[in-house]
This record gives structure tokens, C-alpha cells and sequence, in this order.
């Protein structure tokens, strides 16, 4: 058997089991890499040269980038900005959702993106009386489409441009993807406004995400704390200045309990003072009697309610964190005496209240399995204390934060870094790779995320899947099976316009696109495509760019995409609501790709 048909058999073969879904994508693609080398094709460098490549670097880079933004808040503000400027109209919602989900999808990626927002969506169907499936699926097919605005859009966005530096000898610089992505989202807005309440579903939802938007208001109200929390100001005489923070202790006042300590411009993260100054704030638990009198002791005057915030922000903000927790049977904290106001035994977390049964325990008692405590603290203390065994956590802090913390602990330095980051793309100063990097590193060394953060952001299985099914993209190249079907497709298309080309490539990739991973289909489709422009005398841009947009169009069936099957239960979606609703927008896409596209990179 020649070269070219063992390539083939490895192309049917991967497509096959993609389409079986029995076994793991990363088995498929590894596998498909060492088959390879196995069988001669490739050496055991060019079979494994893949996770090496600079697109492989740029893809992992971006999964940390989108986490950056989401545990900074970044994300919750465009969230919260579109509950705020949708109101209750259908097509401004409609119109608001699409565009912020493209631009997101744009910056960090569709799975991010559509992570982001899902769950902000579904309180606005519930708020409005709207049924999710209404909202849903455009949510989706809105961050495909805004997967074309920028280089950072999707790793497919960043396969063709290297691919185009190898024809071409130039990169698509990081902009030039908005010359479709505009027109792409622009037609999808009117699309999902005029045919949306036609075509899609208006069932009851199942499963819907939890809304943690009012997480801290719903605890404080639960747990019966608004009286109890006051603000305090430390004034120009109080004897607490210069004094340190970490130092500050009210174990020896009865009925008396620190909740937090406050510079007072707000601020917070690594490298802020420790000393007390005039005007900071002190947040505190107690009766209003203990209260009045330790302010008065100490110099400090209780912020007014015009000046300060309610009980849930002075618990909850970007310096701390509210959890509850629930005593798991055989907890080793069983028997041990807990009581409101106290210090947990790590020493940075706060017990705020403890019920049981939904009754306030206020006196020091034993634990019992099936308590439930509310703890208060820093974000570190408290996801680094939450990840023990003894208790089991209400609410995921970090699910929180995400939810319900717009604009949250560096959330300056995550805009500053993907300002620069932007920067270095849109100029060329760099390659797309090292400015990846860059971008990611800035993350680590600034605190915005940690080493472990780092680590769990990135979607392995994307990365290996791009890595490995590289030397695939080579395979095809080398043996000479990316001509051989180059010149069937020059043969097909004859003497007609170069635009019949790009029908059939987008026909092809879009097809496969529905039932394997868009990336693994680009992998196979990019070299064809190439070859095929450099065998028909065409300039490679629109060839490649029409690769790129029926990448993108995965709208047909729910198994097309991650985010595709993310919605199906909360909008209570069939398989047949996804060709319905996604005809209308693959024809719209064919349009882009065969009209439009040659129009703005002429062949």
C-alpha cells in the first residue's frame, strides 16, 4: 500500500472513531500521531513535533487568559453590564447577549464565553418570563460567530494563519479575522431576532444553572446578619493607627467579632501596608450596644448607610469571601465546640453563624453532622481551607467569585495585560506565541491566577488534540495526498471561478465539522485547501479564510461543539431544534464564505 492510501485509512480511521465516540479524543489523536511513525510515514521528531508547534503554545496560552479573565471578573462585568442595559425588551436583550458573548468569544474563547454568560441568561428568561430555549441557543451561535472577530477567537483562527505564513509567507494579522467576523455577527443579531421566535423552542427548562448573582444577599438574609454587621471608621485620634492589621484581635470582647479590616480607597491584593491609618475601615459583628462602645473606646465613628454599603457588600467584596459549609457525617469536626464570632482553628477564617435544623445556635456547642456553618474570609483563605474534607461546600467560592464579583480582585491588571497583549498582536512585535506567553506569565507573576490555577484552566484535551493531529496536517503534505486531492478538487471545479472551490471546501468542512471537532477538521482540511490555491494559480487568503468561517459554523447538531451540547439541558433542546434554528445560519456563512470573502481578499 502506498503512502498516500495509508493516510487516507489513518484519515477514516480517526474520523471514524471521532464519530463512534467510544473512545477519548486524546486516544484518537495520540494514536493517530503514532501511527505515523508506525507505519513510516513520519519520524518520530515530525510525529510528535506537534506539541512543540507555536500554534499548540498560542492555544494553551489562551485557556489561561480566558481563566484570568473570569477569576478576575472581567467577565461577571460584562454579565452584570448586560442585565443593566437589556431591560425587559426581547430584541435588546437579543441584541445586548449576541454582541457581548461575541466580543467575549473574541478575546478568551466560545467555551469561556458561553460559560461566562449562560448562567447570567438564564435569570434573565426567569426575571423577564422568558423561556431559556429562547435565548440559549443564540447565546451559542453568537460566540461562533464571534469566534471570527479576532485571532484569539479559536484555535481554527490560529491554524489558518500559520498556515497562511507557510503559502503565503504572512500571517493574518490579528484584526483582519474582523473583516468576516463583523459581517458573521451582524448577520447572525438579525437572524436570531427575526426567525429566533419562530424556530425555537419554548419548553420549560430542566437543571437550569444556579444563579449566584445575589449569593451574599441570600446568605446575610438567611443567616439573619443584616442588623448585626456594622462599618466602623478609624478616626484622625483613634490609638489603632500605625497598629498592624494582622495584629488586630477582638477574641477578648464578648459578644464582639472582626469581620475584616479595609484600606479606605478599597483596595486589595499582594503587597498592600499593614499599618493602620486614619480612615480605613473595620467591619464588625456584634450587638449594636458592644459595638457603640468599642467604637467609642477606640477612636472609630460608624459609617453612615449614605456612605457605606449594606451588610452583604461588607461581608462579601473584592477583599472577602461568605461560604457556606455543612458538617459531613464522620467529619473529624463532629464534637468540637464552635460558636459565632470565633476564629476557625487555621486562623483566617471567621465564623459568622452556625444553624441547625435552620435554627441560630448562638451559645459554644458541639458540632453535629448536618450543621451548617457560615464562614467569612479572604478569597485565598477561603479556597485554600475549603479544599479539606471536613466539611462540604454550599456553594464553590471560586463559582461564586466568577458569578457574582463583577470587576473582582485584578481586574486592572487582567485589562492591563490584555491591553498589551492586544498590542503585541495587532503589531506584529511578536509572534502570536510569545505574546501568548507573555500574556499567561503576567497572569502567574501578578497573583491573578496561581500555579494550580494555571494548570486546571487549560483544556488539555484541546491542546493534545491540537498537537497530535498536527503531523497529520504534515502527513498530508508530504506524501503527496494533499495533491492528489488538490488536483481532483482543480479537476472538479474545471473552468469554473475559483468561488465553486470555495463552495466545495465549505461544503466539505462544514459537514464534517457537525459530527467531529471543528480543530481536527481544519487539521485535515487546511493542507487540502493550500495545495489546491497554489494548483489553481489563486491567491491563498480566501481559500483558507472560507476554511476558517465553515470551521466556525457549527450549528447543526448538539455533539458539534462543547458549548453546542452545554445548553441542550437548560434549554430543554431535541436534536432537531439545532438544524432548525442552524440552517438559517449555515446558509448565512455560505454566503459570507463564497460571496463576501473574495470580495474583501480577492483571489
Amino acid at each position: 500500500m502506498s503512502d498516500i492510501w495509508i493516510v487516507f485509512a489513518i484519515i477514516a480511521a480517526v474520523i471514524a472513531l471521532f464519530i463512534w465516540d467510544r473512545v477519548p479524543v486524546i486516544v484518537v489523536c495520540v494514536g493517530c500521531a503514532l501511527a505515523l511513525w508506525a507505519t513510516g510515514i513520519l519520524t518520530i521528531g515530525q510525529s510528535l513535533a506537534g506539541f512543540g508547534d507555536p500554534a499548540t503554545i498560542f492555544v494553551a496560552s489562551l485557556f489561561v487568559i480566558s481563566a484570568g479573565m473570569e477569576r478576575s471578573g472581567v467577565t461577571a462585568w460584562v454579565g452584570q453590564a448586560l442585565i443593566d442595559k437589556s431591560g425587559d425588551s426581547r430584541v435588546r436583550l437579543i441584541v445586548f447577549m449576541m454582541l457581548a458573548v461575541a466580543v467575549l468569544s473574541a478575546l478568551i474563547s466560545v467555551n469561556g464565553a458561553v460559560a461566562a454568560l449562560l448562567p447570567v441568561v438564564v435569570v434573565l428568561a426567569v426575571r423577564l418570563n422568558r423561556s431559556p430555549g429562547r435565548l440559549l441557543m443564540p447565546l451559542v451561535f453568537a460566540a461562533h460567530c464571534g469566534s471570527l472577530l479576532l485571532l484569539t477567537g479559536s484555535p481554527v483562527n490560529v491554524l489558518v494563519s500559520e498556515a497562511l505564513l507557510d503559502s503565503a509567507g504572512r500571517n493574518f494579522n490579528y484584526f483582519e479575522f474582523a473583516l468576516a467576523g463583523i459581517p458573521a455577527v451582524i448577520g447572525g443579531v438579525v437572524i436570531a431576532v427575526f426567525l429566533g421566535e419562530k424556530l425555537l423552542p419554548a419548553r420549560a427548562s430542566k437543571n437550569l444553572p444556579s444563579d449566584l448573582s445575589r449569593h451574599a444577599h441570600t446568605l446575610v438574609e438567611q443567616y439573619r446578619l443584616s442588623a448585626e454587621v456594622q462599618t466602623l471608621r478609624i478616626a484622625e485620634e483613634s490609638p489603632l493607627i500605625g497598629k498592624e492589621r494582622r495584629a488586630f484581635d477582638l477574641s477578648d470582647r464578648e459578644g464582639l467579632a472582626l469581620v475584616s479590616v479595609r484600606e479606605a480607597t478599597g483596595s486589595a491584593g499582594p503587597g498592600r501596608r499593614d499599618q493602620l491609618q486614619a480612615g480605613d475601615l473595620v467591619v464588625v459583628r456584634g450587638d449594636s450596644s458592644a459595638i457603640g462602645e468599642f467604637a467609642q473606646e477606640l477612636g472609630l465613628f460608624l459609617v453612615q448607610e449614605a456612605e457605606g454599603t449594606d451588610a452583604a457588600n461588607n461581608l462579601f467584596n473584592r477583599d472577602s469571601a461568605l461560604a457556606e459549609v455543612v458538617i459531613r457525617p464522620r467529619s473529624p469536626l463532629i464534637g468540637d465546640h464552635f460558636f459565632p464570632g470565633m476564629v476557625t482553628p487555621s486562623g483566617d477564617l471567621v465564623v459568622l453563624a452556625i444553624q441547625r435544623g435552620g435554627q441560630d445556635l448562638t451559645a459554644g456547642t458541639a458540632l453535629e453532622a448536618g450543621d451548617t456553618l457560615l464562614l467569612q474570609g479572604t478569597w485565598e483563605a477561603m479556597e485554600t481551607r475549603l479544599e479539606a474534607a471536613e466539611v462540604l461546600v454550599v456553594d464553590s467560592p471560586e463559582l461564586v467569585r466568577r458569578q457574582a464579583l463583577p470587576m473582582g480582585p485584578g481586574a486592572q491588571t487582567t485589562l492591563a495585560i490584555l491591553a498589551v497583549m492586544v498590542v503585541l498582536l495587532a503589531t506584529g512585535l511578536v509572534p502570536a506565541s510569545v505574546a501568548g506567553l507573555l500574556a499567561a506569565g503576567a497572569f502567574l507573576v501578578s497573583g491573578v491566577l496561581n500555579v494550580d490555577q494555571v494548570y486546571r484552566s487549560i483544556n488539555w484535551t484541546t491542546v493534545i488534540l491540537v498537537g497530535a493531529m498536527m503531523p497529520l496536517s504534515v502527513a498530508i503534505q508530504q506524501t503527496g495526498a494533499a495533491q492528489l486531492l488538490a488536483e481532483g478538487l482543480v479537476n472538479w471545479v474545471g473552468d469554473s471561478e475559483p468561488r465553486v472551490l470555495l463552495a466545495g471546501l465549505f461544503v466539505l468542512t462544514a459537514v464534517l465539522g457537525q459530527v467531529i471537532s471543528n480543530t481536527a477538521t481544519a487539521l485535515i482540511i487546511i493542507p487540502i485547501a493550500a495545495v489546491t490555491a497554489t494548483q489553481m494559480g489563486i491567491a491563498p487568503e480566501p481559500v483558507l479564510m472560507a476554511v476558517c468561517i465553515a470551521a466556525a459554523a457549527a450549528f447543526m447538531t448538539p455533539v458539534a461543539t462543547p458549548t453546542n451540547l452545554m445548553v441542550m439541558e437548560p434549554g430543554s433542546y431535541k436534536f432537531g431544534d439545532y438544524w432548525k434554528f442552524g440552517l438559517p445560519f449555515m446558509v448565512y456563512f455560505f454566503f459570507v464564505a463564497v460571496f463576501w470573502v473574495p470580495l474583501v481578499w480577492g483571489f
